[in-house]
Protein backbone atom coordinates (compact mmCIF):
# COMPACT_ATOMS: atom_id res chain seq x y z
CA UNK A 1 0.00 0.00 0.00
CA UNK A 2 1.80 3.12 -1.16
CA UNK A 3 0.31 6.54 -0.03
CA UNK A 4 1.26 7.00 3.41
CA UNK A 5 3.46 9.76 3.59
CA UNK A 6 2.37 13.08 3.74
CA UNK A 7 4.33 16.89 2.78
CA UNK A 8 7.82 17.41 0.83
CA UNK A 9 10.18 19.02 3.67
CA UNK A 10 8.12 18.47 7.05
CA UNK A 11 6.46 14.97 6.50
CA UNK A 12 4.64 12.36 8.33
CA UNK A 13 4.49 8.47 7.44
CA UNK A 14 1.58 6.88 9.36
CA UNK A 15 1.48 3.31 10.23
CA UNK A 16 -1.28 1.06 12.35
CA UNK A 17 -4.80 0.00 11.94
CA UNK A 18 -7.64 0.68 14.52
CA UNK A 19 -7.97 -2.58 16.26
CA UNK A 20 -4.00 -3.10 16.01
CA UNK A 21 -1.81 -2.71 18.86
CA UNK A 22 -1.12 1.04 18.25
CA UNK A 23 -1.08 3.87 15.58
CA UNK A 24 1.92 5.86 15.49
CA UNK A 25 4.52 7.52 13.08
CA UNK A 26 7.41 9.54 12.01
CA UNK A 27 7.86 13.20 11.78
CA UNK A 28 11.13 13.79 9.31
CA UNK A 29 12.09 17.30 8.38
CA UNK A 30 11.50 19.01 11.81
CA UNK A 31 13.70 21.59 12.12
CA UNK A 32 16.00 21.18 15.36
CA UNK A 33 16.22 23.20 18.87
CA UNK A 34 12.43 22.96 18.67
CA UNK A 35 11.42 23.38 22.44
CA UNK A 36 8.32 21.17 22.13
CA UNK A 37 5.75 21.23 24.84
CA UNK A 38 4.71 17.79 25.39
CA UNK A 39 1.58 18.75 27.21
CA UNK A 40 0.39 20.76 23.97
CA UNK A 41 0.98 18.00 22.14
CA UNK A 42 -1.07 15.70 24.25
CA UNK A 43 -3.65 18.26 24.57
CA UNK A 44 -4.70 17.83 20.71
CA UNK A 45 -4.86 14.11 21.42
CA UNK A 46 -7.28 14.69 24.15
CA UNK A 47 -9.70 17.34 21.77
CA UNK A 48 -9.42 14.28 19.11
CA UNK A 49 -9.82 11.08 21.12
CA UNK A 50 -13.25 8.95 21.48
CA UNK A 51 -15.67 8.77 24.49
CA UNK A 52 -15.27 12.97 25.63
CA UNK A 53 -18.60 13.50 25.73
CA UNK A 54 -22.03 12.08 25.21
CA UNK A 55 -22.44 13.23 21.42
CA UNK A 56 -19.25 11.22 19.84
CA UNK A 57 -18.14 7.43 19.76
CA UNK A 58 -18.01 5.79 23.14
CA UNK A 59 -15.08 4.05 22.42
CA UNK A 60 -12.52 4.52 25.68
CA UNK A 61 -8.76 5.24 25.02
CA UNK A 62 -6.58 7.88 26.76
CA UNK A 63 -4.68 7.87 23.48
CA UNK A 64 -1.62 9.25 25.35
CA UNK A 65 1.88 9.80 22.95
CA UNK A 66 4.62 7.84 23.97
CA UNK A 67 8.04 9.57 21.71
CA UNK A 68 10.57 7.42 20.75
CA UNK A 69 12.98 9.75 19.11
CA UNK A 70 14.17 12.72 17.75
CA UNK A 71 14.24 14.60 21.10
CA UNK A 72 17.12 15.33 23.62
CA UNK A 73 16.57 17.46 27.14
CA UNK A 74 12.95 18.61 25.51
CA UNK A 75 14.02 19.85 22.44
CA UNK A 76 14.32 18.31 18.79
CA UNK A 77 17.46 17.60 17.29
CA UNK A 78 16.58 17.37 13.25
CA UNK A 79 16.40 13.46 13.12
CA UNK A 80 13.16 11.59 12.80
CA UNK A 81 10.74 11.94 15.34
CA UNK A 82 8.89 8.54 15.86
CA UNK A 83 5.92 8.16 17.81
CA UNK A 84 3.11 5.88 18.86
CA UNK A 85 0.19 5.76 20.75
CA UNK A 86 -1.25 2.19 21.96
CA UNK A 87 -4.82 0.85 21.13
CA UNK A 88 -6.37 -0.03 24.48
CA UNK A 89 -10.10 -0.43 24.30
CA UNK A 90 -10.82 -2.64 21.15
CA UNK A 91 -14.03 -4.49 21.07
CA UNK A 92 -12.90 -6.75 17.46
CA UNK A 93 -15.90 -8.55 18.09
CA UNK A 94 -18.41 -5.80 17.06
CA UNK A 95 -17.19 -6.66 13.74
CA UNK A 96 -17.42 -10.48 13.40
CA UNK A 97 -20.89 -9.89 11.66
CA UNK A 98 -19.04 -8.03 8.32
CA UNK A 99 -16.12 -10.64 7.97
CA UNK A 100 -17.17 -11.60 4.69
CA UNK A 101 -20.22 -7.78 4.60
CA UNK A 102 -19.55 -5.18 2.68
CA UNK A 103 -21.04 -1.93 4.36
CA UNK A 104 -22.03 0.51 1.88
CA UNK A 105 -20.22 3.87 1.88
CA UNK A 106 -17.42 2.49 3.79
CA UNK A 107 -13.89 0.88 1.97
CA UNK A 108 -14.50 -2.62 2.80
CA UNK A 109 -15.68 -3.39 -1.05
CA UNK A 110 -12.42 -1.44 -2.71
CA UNK A 111 -10.04 -2.40 -0.22
CA UNK A 112 -10.82 -6.28 -0.51
CA UNK A 113 -11.29 -5.86 -4.26
CA UNK A 114 -7.42 -3.82 -4.84
CA UNK A 115 -5.40 -5.59 -2.51
CA UNK A 116 -7.29 -8.90 -1.66
CA UNK A 117 -7.65 -8.76 1.57
CA UNK A 118 -8.92 -7.05 4.45
CA UNK A 119 -8.64 -5.55 8.25
CA UNK A 120 -12.71 -5.88 8.52
CA UNK A 121 -12.10 -4.87 12.38
CA UNK A 122 -13.39 -1.12 12.58
CA UNK A 123 -12.39 -0.80 9.22
CA UNK A 124 -8.51 -1.17 9.99
CA UNK A 125 -6.32 1.27 8.17
CA UNK A 126 -9.39 3.25 6.52
CA UNK A 127 -10.32 3.98 9.75
CA UNK A 128 -11.00 7.19 11.53
CA UNK A 129 -8.47 6.33 14.03
CA UNK A 130 -5.68 6.47 11.70
CA UNK A 131 -5.99 10.48 12.13
CA UNK A 132 -4.19 10.21 15.35
CA UNK A 133 -0.82 10.51 13.60
CA UNK A 134 -1.83 13.70 12.00
CA UNK A 135 -3.00 15.17 14.84
CA UNK A 136 0.28 14.74 16.61
CA UNK A 137 2.57 15.91 13.54
CA UNK A 138 0.01 19.13 13.64
CA UNK A 139 0.45 19.55 16.77
CA UNK A 140 4.33 19.67 16.39
CA UNK A 141 4.06 21.45 13.20
CA UNK A 142 2.07 24.25 15.17
CA UNK A 143 4.71 24.64 17.61
CA UNK A 144 7.21 25.69 14.52
CA UNK A 145 5.20 28.87 13.93
CA UNK A 146 3.75 29.93 17.15
CA UNK A 147 3.14 33.22 15.31
CA UNK A 148 0.50 31.52 12.88
CA UNK A 149 -2.63 30.90 14.68
CA UNK A 150 -4.85 27.94 13.07
CA UNK A 151 -8.64 28.09 14.48
CA UNK A 152 -10.79 25.76 13.23
CA UNK A 153 -14.33 25.36 14.31
CA UNK A 154 -18.02 23.23 13.76
CA UNK A 155 -19.58 25.86 11.47
CA UNK A 156 -22.44 24.03 10.20
CA UNK A 157 -24.20 20.86 11.29
CA UNK A 158 -26.74 18.78 8.93
CA UNK A 159 -29.05 22.13 7.69
CA UNK A 160 -27.96 23.95 10.96
CA UNK A 161 -25.33 26.49 10.34
CA UNK A 162 -23.49 29.85 11.86
CA UNK A 163 -25.19 32.89 10.41
CA UNK A 164 -21.85 35.56 11.02
CA UNK A 165 -18.90 35.88 9.36
CA UNK A 166 -15.76 34.34 10.96
CA UNK A 167 -14.49 38.06 12.05
CA UNK A 168 -17.77 38.00 14.33
CA UNK A 169 -17.12 34.86 16.46
CA UNK A 170 -14.69 34.31 19.80
CA UNK A 171 -12.47 31.77 18.82
CA UNK A 172 -12.06 31.40 22.63
CA UNK A 173 -15.55 29.90 23.13
CA UNK A 174 -14.87 26.88 20.68
CA UNK A 175 -13.66 24.71 23.11
CA UNK A 176 -16.36 25.71 25.70
CA UNK A 177 -19.11 23.51 24.16
CA UNK A 178 -19.20 19.79 23.09
CA UNK A 179 -20.07 20.42 19.44
CA UNK A 180 -16.74 22.81 19.08
CA UNK A 181 -18.87 25.74 17.83
CA UNK A 182 -18.07 28.84 19.07
CA UNK A 183 -21.77 30.58 18.46
CA UNK A 184 -23.32 29.35 21.51
CA UNK A 185 -27.13 29.67 20.35
CA UNK A 186 -26.44 27.80 17.54
CA UNK A 187 -23.90 25.08 19.40
CA UNK A 188 -27.26 24.22 21.52
CA UNK A 189 -29.37 23.80 18.27
CA UNK A 190 -26.77 21.19 16.85
CA UNK A 191 -25.77 19.35 20.07
CA UNK A 192 -29.82 19.17 20.33
CA UNK A 193 -30.29 17.68 16.79
CA UNK A 194 -27.15 15.36 17.26
CA UNK A 195 -28.63 13.65 19.93
CA UNK A 196 -31.61 13.55 17.73
CA UNK A 197 -30.23 12.26 15.05
CA UNK A 198 -28.18 9.37 17.57
CA UNK A 199 -31.75 8.28 19.06
CA UNK A 200 -33.17 7.75 15.43
CA UNK A 201 -30.02 5.24 14.68
CA UNK A 202 -28.74 7.26 12.53
CA UNK A 203 -25.65 10.32 11.68
CA UNK A 204 -25.62 13.59 10.12
CA UNK A 205 -23.33 15.44 8.30
CA UNK A 206 -21.69 18.79 9.21
CA UNK A 207 -19.02 20.96 7.70
CA UNK A 208 -15.68 22.65 9.52
CA UNK A 209 -14.43 26.18 8.82
CA UNK A 210 -10.55 27.44 9.47
CA UNK A 211 -9.21 30.56 9.49
CA UNK A 212 -5.21 30.97 9.70
CA UNK A 213 -4.14 34.12 10.66
CA UNK A 214 -0.36 36.23 10.52
CA UNK A 215 0.75 33.89 7.60
CA UNK A 216 3.61 35.88 6.00
CA UNK A 217 2.91 37.33 2.33
CA UNK A 218 5.02 34.27 0.08
CA UNK A 219 3.66 31.05 1.32
CA UNK A 220 2.97 28.77 -2.11
CA UNK A 221 4.50 27.92 -5.15
CA UNK A 222 2.29 29.73 -8.59
CA UNK A 223 2.03 26.49 -10.72
CA UNK A 224 0.97 22.96 -9.73
CA UNK A 225 2.45 23.46 -5.34
CA UNK A 226 -0.43 26.36 -5.04
CA UNK A 227 -1.04 26.88 -1.08
CA UNK A 228 -4.72 26.17 -2.37
CA UNK A 229 -4.03 22.96 -3.59
CA UNK A 230 -2.01 21.37 -1.25
CA UNK A 231 -4.97 22.86 1.79
CA UNK A 232 -7.36 20.91 -0.89
CA UNK A 233 -5.23 17.79 -1.10
CA UNK A 234 -4.97 18.28 2.93
CA UNK A 235 -8.38 18.17 3.59
CA UNK A 236 -9.83 15.69 1.07
CA UNK A 237 -7.42 13.54 2.53
CA UNK A 238 -9.53 13.35 5.85
CA UNK A 239 -11.82 11.03 6.64
CA UNK A 240 -15.55 10.94 5.51
CA UNK A 241 -14.11 14.58 3.66
CA UNK A 242 -16.41 15.00 0.35
CA UNK A 243 -15.62 18.85 -0.27
CA UNK A 244 -13.54 21.98 -0.01
CA UNK A 245 -13.97 25.66 -0.53
CA UNK A 246 -11.55 28.44 0.26
CA UNK A 247 -12.60 32.33 0.47
CA UNK A 248 -15.45 33.19 -1.80
CA UNK A 249 -15.80 29.50 -2.68
CA UNK A 250 -18.33 28.55 -4.82
CA UNK A 251 -20.46 31.80 -4.20
CA UNK A 252 -17.84 33.74 -5.89
CA UNK A 253 -18.84 31.59 -8.97
CA UNK A 254 -22.21 33.89 -9.11
CA UNK A 255 -20.29 37.09 -8.70
CA UNK A 256 -19.39 39.59 -11.52
CA UNK A 257 -15.34 40.66 -11.56
CA UNK A 258 -15.88 43.65 -10.30
CA UNK A 259 -17.90 42.46 -7.06
CA UNK A 260 -15.42 40.34 -6.35
CA UNK A 261 -11.94 41.76 -6.51
CA UNK A 262 -9.67 42.48 -3.41
CA UNK A 263 -9.06 46.18 -3.70
CA UNK A 264 -5.44 47.05 -2.56
CA UNK A 265 -4.87 49.46 0.40
CA UNK A 266 -1.34 51.63 0.37
CA UNK A 267 0.44 49.14 2.53
CA UNK A 268 -0.48 46.01 0.39
CA UNK A 269 -3.33 44.63 2.43
CA UNK A 270 -6.21 44.88 0.43
CA UNK A 271 -9.73 46.09 1.57
CA UNK A 272 -12.08 42.57 1.00
CA UNK A 273 -10.14 39.23 1.50
CA UNK A 274 -12.79 37.12 -1.03
CA UNK A 275 -9.34 35.65 -2.37
CA UNK A 276 -9.00 34.23 1.03
CA UNK A 277 -5.78 34.80 1.78
CA UNK A 278 -4.30 33.22 -1.42
CA UNK A 279 -3.38 34.81 -4.88
CA UNK A 280 -2.38 32.82 -7.65
CA UNK A 281 -1.41 29.86 -5.23
CA UNK A 282 0.85 31.92 -2.67
CA UNK A 283 -0.40 34.05 0.83
CA UNK A 284 -1.19 37.36 0.21
CA UNK A 285 -0.75 38.38 4.32
CA UNK A 286 -4.77 38.41 4.52
CA UNK A 287 -6.31 35.54 6.46
CA UNK A 288 -6.85 31.97 5.13
CA UNK A 289 -9.82 30.93 5.64
CA UNK A 290 -11.59 27.66 4.03
CA UNK A 291 -14.38 25.57 4.55
CA UNK A 292 -14.50 21.83 4.47
CA UNK A 293 -17.28 19.70 4.52
CA UNK A 294 -18.02 16.13 5.60
CA UNK A 295 -20.61 13.75 4.99
CA UNK A 296 -22.55 11.49 7.41
CA UNK A 297 -20.93 8.80 8.98
CA UNK A 298 -21.54 5.56 6.92
CA UNK A 299 -22.38 3.38 10.19
CA UNK A 300 -25.58 3.46 11.36
CA UNK A 301 -27.76 1.28 13.20
CA UNK A 302 -30.59 1.22 10.77
CA UNK A 303 -30.65 -2.23 8.81
CA UNK A 304 -29.71 -1.72 5.77
CA UNK A 305 -29.27 -4.11 2.06
CA UNK A 306 -25.93 -4.36 0.75
CA UNK A 307 -23.44 -7.85 -1.11
CA UNK A 308 -21.28 -10.20 1.11
CA UNK A 309 -18.08 -11.27 -0.92
CA UNK A 310 -20.21 -13.86 -2.57
CA UNK A 311 -21.72 -11.35 -4.42
CA UNK A 312 -24.98 -11.93 -2.69
CA UNK A 313 -27.85 -9.70 -1.71
CA UNK A 314 -27.97 -9.59 2.49
CA UNK A 315 -29.14 -7.59 5.38
CA UNK A 316 -26.89 -5.76 7.58
CA UNK A 317 -26.70 -3.15 10.44
CA UNK A 318 -24.24 -1.62 12.07
CA UNK A 319 -22.87 -2.74 15.87
CA UNK A 320 -20.83 -1.28 18.26
CA UNK A 321 -19.57 2.31 18.80
CA UNK A 322 -19.71 5.21 16.31
CA UNK A 323 -19.98 8.89 16.07
CA UNK A 324 -23.19 9.98 15.12
CA UNK A 325 -21.43 13.27 13.64
CA UNK A 326 -17.54 13.49 13.25
CA UNK A 327 -17.30 16.79 12.68
CA UNK A 328 -16.96 17.62 16.62
CA UNK A 329 -13.74 15.37 16.57
CA UNK A 330 -12.36 16.56 13.24
CA UNK A 331 -11.90 19.91 14.01
CA UNK A 332 -8.21 19.27 15.72
CA UNK A 333 -7.87 17.19 12.40
CA UNK A 334 -7.89 19.94 9.95
CA UNK A 335 -6.09 22.13 12.24
CA UNK A 336 -3.34 19.75 11.98
CA UNK A 337 -3.06 19.29 8.48
CA UNK A 338 -3.52 22.88 8.23
CA UNK A 339 -0.75 23.26 9.95
CA UNK A 340 1.81 20.96 8.03
CA UNK A 341 1.10 22.21 5.22
CA UNK A 342 1.61 25.75 6.30
CA UNK A 343 4.97 24.32 8.20
CA UNK A 344 6.14 22.52 4.35
CA UNK A 345 5.69 26.13 2.43
CA UNK A 346 7.51 27.82 5.84
CA UNK A 347 10.53 25.45 5.23
CA UNK A 348 10.32 25.86 2.02
CA UNK A 349 10.50 29.31 1.72
CA UNK A 350 13.35 28.95 4.50
CA UNK A 351 11.64 31.87 6.42
CA UNK A 352 12.26 29.46 9.54
CA UNK A 353 16.51 30.32 10.71
CA UNK A 354 17.34 27.12 13.37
Amino acid sequence: MAGNTFGNIYRLSSFGESHGEAIGGVVDGCPPNIELDLNAIQKELDRRKPGQSAIVTQRKENDEVEFLSGMFEGKTTGTPIGFIVKNTNQKSIDYSHITDVYRPSHADYVYEKKYGIRDYRGGGRSSARETISRVVAGAIAKQIIPEIKINAFVSSVGDIFIDKPYQALDFSLTESNDVRCPDLATAKKMEAYIKEIRKEGDTVGGTITCVIQNVPVGLGEPVFDKLHAELGKAMLSINAVKGFEYGSGFCGAKMKGSEHNDLFNQDGSTKSNLSGGIQGGISNGMDIYFRVAFKPVATTMKEQDTINSKGEMVKMQGKGRHDPCVVPRAVPIVEAMAAMVIVDFYLLNNIFKA
